[in-house]
């Protein structure tokens, strides 16, 4: 049965007294938009989206993406009316230690959290990526498995950040229909009027993206006009970008349209005023159990009927997609190649995703406008267009800040294994997403080529030096910079392997073959063994041929040297203390050779030979060569350490 008008109005105002009361207990958060943005919260949640609170990973949910995270207690109300497992001491403990309530929401953490959002701008990019994995599954398994939508909540912040631009554009140019952007056009950012720092016409502005704009004005706190509008959304096939006209901590008799009202909480008197104009119980977490038991029946029964008739997904190709795996065998046929070949290894991922993309169902990937050079062209598969969504292989555009976070997206969707590629040093435009990759542990491979100096004549502002280190140092994110093709291969086979996300580091130029490729699996291994080291040289990427050449130099000379190839920091960390003796034995020196800063270097080795500043422009192996990343220079410093 629907909700009664009184129900229905009693649930905005729990939502609303939620929405201070949380703020007031925690003495921190925002309590102003999810005040104005209850009655849009109470529609959606309600009458408008296919949700299940019984089975919150339910392929064919619609799914929600509050972009504004800050608004998180408005989103935490919803969960707890609609019993995805929140009970009221949950949001009496928000943003408390160990709490269900963190300050933003957090996937993985609460139940009906698709996705974690706070740094304005991702959320809504992560929905344009929600929006292509329904696209392409939907084309390729058909519309009675996969048919739902995605809903994003964003403000001005959203839409400030030059994500928002980015992403935008590209869910324009490829007509995602089924993704729905309710616009919180409040006016208000923390510091004042939004006309302290833009005037932008924000319907035209997604009218030019190719978006389906509604200019909805004053119905944000009328129920059934917000119903119609969202139900229209979904009659077009362009995405739609639904303009809200909210007013910030309405009904608040004092601080409606107020500024301080976003950011700051509300004092007890200034509840308690409110809470008079809504005409409740003036009490901390108000929720009458006869609300919430009939909030919880009712969605109970739309549950029910959402799902009533609908096919249960099958077949062992969606079952491998939706776990971002492969099919049995799906490993058998990877490519190794002889030692002493001599090729990049960005051609030698290009060869990895060739032999096993007939068997990873989930597998999506794309590049920054850089398909020649980043080698994960998906050459059997079409590109995903409006025409042809069953394609595989995303053209991202220059967008590298959306790729990561659509990429981000994709993965949080379910039942996609995205790739995407750029070259390294514009890691630095996706670190956001990749940092919430890893909050997140989210399966998405980040693929880097042209990872050193060795980039040559576009010189030091294409020259990654730092970025190695800087991934290096986000907790959870698995990064791997193999030797040669043979670790490039099984590198691949780890990150399908893996259950998080990933970020494989590649070279421009040729790399001579010198490893097997076991070292990917422990992170660290023997290349080149002495039966009395003393030294162990230790090396990364096109490094690692290096060390074997130093080593065969040292040897001419009377100095027994090991060579160990490490791949993966972070793998090599989980190996036992036999291994890393194995590795690095007991009182021998270690050198690391790295065509990047010496940072962190200093747990594993005792001296680096390393490039600490930007590099030059000029022939990619001269630049190599007058910095330091030469034979005799390792030579020298591997002697320099045995004295």
């Amino acid at each position: 049965m629907p909700l009664t008008p009184e129900q229905d109005s009693n649930a905005v105002s729990l939502i609303r007294g939620f929405s201070m009361d949380g703020p007031l207990a925690a003495n921190s958060g925002h309590q102003g938009t999810g005040m104005a943005l209850a009655p849009l919260a109470h529609v959606l949640y309600s009458r408008v989206m296919n949700h299940d609170p019984a089975d919150p990973k339910w392929a064919d949910r619609d799914r929600f993406v509050l972009s504004n995270g800050h608004v998180s207690i408005m989103q935490y109300a919803m969960l707890f009316l609609n019993g995805y497992g929140l009970e009221v001491d949950d949001i009496e403990n928000f943003r408390q230690w160990g709490s269900k309530t963190p300050g933003h929401p957090e996937v993985g953490h609460t139940n009906g959290v698709e996705v974690t959002t706070g740094p304005l701008g991702q959320g809504f990019a992560n929905a344009v990526g929600m929006a292509i994995a329904e696209a392409n599954q939907r084309a390729r398994f058909g519309d009675d498995q996969v048919d739902h939508y995605t809903y994003v909540v964003a403000g001005d912040g959203c839409m400030m950040e030059g994500i928002s631009h980015e992403a935008a554009d590209i869910a324009g140019h490829l007509g995602l229909g089924h993704l729905i952007c309710i616009f919180d056009d409040n006016k208000i950012t923390i510091d004042g009027s939004t006309d302290l720092a833009t005037n932008v016409d924000m319907a035209q502005r997604f009218r030019a993206y190719g978006w389906d704009v509604q200019e909805l004005g004053e119905i944000a706190d009328d129920l059934d006009a917000l119903e119609a509008a969202l139900n229209a959304a979904k009659q077009t096939d362009k995405p739609s970008f639904l303009m809200l006209r909210t007013h910030v901590a309405h009904p608040s008799p004092k601080w409606e349209d107020d500024h301080s009202a976003h950011g700051n909480p509300f004092s007890a008197e200034d509840v308690t005023e409110t809470k008079a104009v809504m005409g409740i119980p003036d009490e901390p977490f108000w929720a009458p159990d006869e609300l919430v038991g009939a909030y919880r029946a009712h969605a109970t029964e739309r549950a029910a009927l959402s799902k009533n008739g609908r096919t249960a997904p099958s077949g062992a190709e969606w079952q491998a997609a939706m776990a971002s795996t492969g099919l049995d065998g799906w490993d058998a046929d990877l490519p190794s190649y002889e030692q002493g070949e001599s090729l990049a290894t960005r051609k030698a991922i290009q060869k990895a995703l060739d032999s096993t993309y007939a068997d990873l169902p989930g597998l999506m990937a794309g590049s920054a406008d850089l398909k020649g050079s980043n080698g994960v062209a998906l050459g059997e598969s079409h590109p995903f267009s409006s025409e042809a969504p069953d394609g595989r292989y995303l053209h991202f555009g220059i967008r590298e800040h959306a790729m990561g976070a659509i990429g981000v997206g994709l993965a949080a969707h379910g039942g996609v294994l995205p790739v995407t590629a750029t070259f390294f040093v514009f890691a630095d435009y996706m670190r956001p997403p990749i940092r919430l990759a890893a909050l997140s542990g989210l399966k998405v491979c980040f693929v880097f080529t042209h990872d050193s100096v060795g980039v040559g004549e576009d010189g030091p502002t294409h020259q990654p030096v730092e970025q190695l280190a800087s991934l290096r140092a986000i907790p959870g994110l698995h990064v791997l910079r193999p030797a040669d093709g043979n670790e490039t291969i099984q590198a691949w086979a780890d990150i399908v392997r893996h259950d998080g996300p990933s970020a494989l580091i590649l070279s421009r130029q040729n790399i001579t073959v010198t490893t097997d490729g076991s070292a990917v699996a422990t992170g660290a291994g023997i290349v080149r063994a002495a039966d009395d080291p003393q030294v162990v040289l230790v090396g990364t990427g096109s490094e690692v041929s290096l060390c074997v050449e130093a080593a065969e130099a040292l040897a001419a000379d009377g100095i027994a040297a090991q060579v160990v190839s490490m791949p993966s920091w972070d793998r090599f960390d989980e190996q036992s203390a036999d291994h890393w003796s194995s590795v690095f034995p007991n009182d021998v020196p270690v050198l690391s050779v790295e065509a990047g800063v010496s940072m962190g270097w200093a747990k594993y080795a005792d001296d680096s030979v390393a490039i600490d500043r930007f590099g030059a422009s000029a022939p990619g192996s001269l630049v190599l060569d007058k910095l330091g990343m030469n034979v005799d220079n390792v030579v020298a410093h591997a002697t320099a350490l045995i004295n």
